[in-house]
């Protein structure tokens, strides 16, 4: 039987390598909580917000993320792309995502805002939309990626190259255009 949770503030439960009880969790805080290695398949999260919170290497498969904000939280090697995304809706702030996967996504709308995203697989994802606020891509890949209308204005140390993905009206600044031109192998002075 799924349990199911709403408005409960969760504070400092150490739950890494075990595991947090399947259910439906609305409108719940999850706070300063260490969730690396938990498993979190078949669970899901709707209006909830993560502070905080370390979600290194959680399982995340068919796991519902809607509507659910993430802050201050460290999140490394997730896969994002295992989860239920039917309804897929978050936001990060002050994150670090290091090493995660998108993969295959369709996360229109996203807001990436400060957060650090080396080593992040966007490849064939949906990023339509997005804005990514002074966030770090240092090697982050994009590979047939729609960033149609997204806001990289902000962001840095990101290389896209323009034939491989669609950038049809996407917002980008000086300098840090120049990352779309990485592939050339030209001088830029």
């Amino acid at each position: 039987m799924t349990e199911y949770f709403s408005e409960r503030t969760f504070t400092q439960h150490d739950l890494s390598n075990g595991v947090l009880p399947v259910g439906e969790y609305e409108d719940c805080r999850f706070q300063n909580c260490d969730l690396s290695n938990v498993n979190l398949a078949d669970i899901k999260f709707i209006s909830c917000e993560f502070i905080a919170c370390n979600l290194s290497l959680a399982a995340l498969h068919n796991t519902s993320f809607h509507d659910v904000k993430f802050k201050d939280c460290k999140m490394l090697g997730l896969h994002f792309e295992h989860c239920n995304n039917s309804a897929l809706v978050f936001t990060f702030a002050d994150c670090v995502l290091n090493h995660s996967s998108f993969y295959k996504l369709k996360i229109k709308k996203t807001l990436f805002q400060k957060c650090q995203l080396h080593e992040v697989d966007f490849a064939d994802c949906d990023l339509t939309l997005c804005v990514f606020d002074e966030c770090d891509l240092k090697n982050a890949s994009f590979e047939n990626s729609i960033l149609e209308k997204a806001d990289l204005r902000k962001a840095f140390n990101y290389s896209i190259h323009p034939e491989a993905n669609k950038l049809k009206k996407t917002k980008f600044s000086l300098p840090e255009v120049t990352g779309l031109l990485d592939r050339y192998d030209i001088i830029i002075e």
